[in-house]
């Protein structure tokens, strides 16, 4: 590419803030036309040679925006992870499973790329290519983690842009081979590999979050396997069997391997590590660690196969997780954002790994408190859209109910089957569009076979429905050899 003839000056600034990174946020569903296609084009030069964009970034109205600002052949590029229209698109349902493009800052040098201090169709924006237009960019603005660090009169100017003319080949993508897809020589003979079909191994572990309602009302009385006890009590034993179900997974001759991190965080007003015993106030803990340090045991009924089909047996059951229902309120933001500080060090350590992307299973008995609805949203949408190089993370949100006369919903399809119950459809918004592996364990628990993509969540679950949800939201991949 032709670059501009001050380039140098353009790279003494990007030194001078430590900038060695742009980005470009797209929708999983794209990377096979990206790849194909040899490189990122805008959306218009994708409209001239007849590339369909499967989950376009932008709305109708943003499209208008740029052709009234003749910007429709440039590829967006921003110096932001979290930008803030990505959670728009989110929110919108354009991206289902958003992932970052790493953008070699080489781009912000050639000849036709032009610069903008904020959303380049917003007005008062300052573009054009200079040098000068490219010193009009809020350098320490563009630096904080989120916009919502900044003043409001500052916000703007985290969404500064670089505008790319045409097309990014893929050789300036930095990270497009991170994501499982072979990256030919030929970009138009393509084998596409799928998402969420990582194996896992003790060198590429997943990881499971169970976040549980420990608020007052979940001292409602329900039944587990006839048994009469109140719903926190009922959430903790069906918690502590999946947990145990998971440790049994990595049992492999007589050697309990680290194939996955798994941690509980309980809620109410604040959040906290949901560990008993020896583990207490730990986050993650290995499968090895569970097994050597069980909290208690228990004398509990559960369900059991045999030949003469389901029988309720008495049995001893390990516990690490005990009982708790008094928290006054329901903050489910404070439970997100102690999930999201867990995933941020976690994928840390793995994000550049093949790992099966880790998943989250929140349960509760009500609505959220003392948070707007848009507040968390993003607080979901920013779990959301953490990936490893195998998928997204998957979000399970539950609504246990010890109301036996209410219908439960589990793993729609479409909003139009929670029959316009308003709160079961914001758990419909919060919750992951999961992907097609997960029909089949869907068909097995529920008896649904019914062809789409279904979303991770449930609504009015009785505790048999809560049993059958884990299991959907626990697969294991786990390869044989490793």
């Amino acid at each position: 590419m032709e670059q501009k003839s001050n380039w140098q000056e353009f790279k003494a600034i990007l030194d001078q803030h430590k900038i060695v990174k742009l980005y470009h946020f797209t929708d999983r569903d794209n990377l096979e036309s990206i790849i194909k296609n040899g490189g990122l084009y805008s959306w218009g030069d994708c409209e001239d040679k007849g590339i369909k964009i499967a989950k376009p970034g932008g709305g109708l109205l943003s499209r208008d925006l740029d052709r009234r600002d003749h910007l429709q052949h440039y590829v967006r590029v921003s110096f932001t992870t979290q930008h803030p229209m990505m959670y728009v698109a989110m929110q919108d349902g354009r991206l289902s499973n958003p992932v970052i493009l790493e953008i070699d800052p080489e781009v912000i040098y050639w000849q036709d790329s032009k610069f903008a201090n904020m959303n380049a169709t917003k007005s008062g924006a300052h573009k054009g290519e200079s040098l000068e237009d490219f010193k009009q960019i809020h350098f320490e603005s563009i630096k904080v983690r989120k916009h919502f660090d900044l003043p409001e009169e500052e916000q703007p100017y985290y969404q500064a842009e670089v505008l790319v003319k045409n097309f990014i080949p893929l050789a300036y993508i930095k990270n497009i081979g991170n994501f499982g897809i072979p990256i030919p020589s030929q970009p138009k003979a393509l084998q596409v590999k799928n998402p969420y079909t990582a194996q896992i191994t003790r060198n590429t572990p997943t990881a499971f979050i169970f976040l549980v309602d420990h608020s007052v009302s979940m001292k409602k009385m329900t039944s587990l396997y006839g048994e009469e006890m109140t719903m926190a009590e009922a959430a903790a034993r069906i918690v502590n069997n999946q947990i145990n179900e998971l440790v049994l997974r990595c049992v492999k001759m007589g050697d309990t391997r680290h194939y996955y991190d798994i941690a509980v965080v309980g809620y109410g007003e604040d959040a906290y590590s949901g560990w008993q015993g020896e583990l207490e106030g730990r986050d993650f803990v290995s499968p090895e660690e569970l097994k050597n340090h069980p909290y208690t045991k228990i004398t509990t009924r559960k369900e059991t196969r045999t030949r003469k089909g389901v029988l309720i047996k008495e049995v001893e059951q390990v516990q690490w997780v005990s009982v708790r229902h008094n928290g006054s309120w329901t903050y489910y933001h404070e439970a997100f954002d102690y999930a999201k500080k867990l995933l941020d060090e976690w994928m840390k350590e793995h994000h550049e790994k093949d790992c099966y992307p880790p998943t989250i299973i929140h349960i509760t008995d009500g609505e959220f408190n003392h948070a707007t609805k848009e507040t968390v949203m993003q607080k979901a949408n920013e779990l959301k859209a953490m990936f490893t190089n195998d998928g997204n993370v998957i979000l399970f949100n539950i609504h246990f109910t010890a109301n036996h006369d209410a219908t439960p919903v589990a793993c729609p399809i479409n909003k139009d089957e929670l029959k316009g119950n308003v709160y079961a459809e914001t758990l419909f918004d919060m919750s992951s569009l999961l992907p097609e592996r997960y029909n089949q364990d869907i068909a097995r628990c529920l008896n649904d076979n019914r062809v789409g993509r279904h979303v991770a969540m449930g609504v009015n679950a009785d505790a048999t429905t809560l049993i059958k949800l884990m299991d959907i939201g626990t697969p294991t991949n786990i390869s044989q050899n490793q």
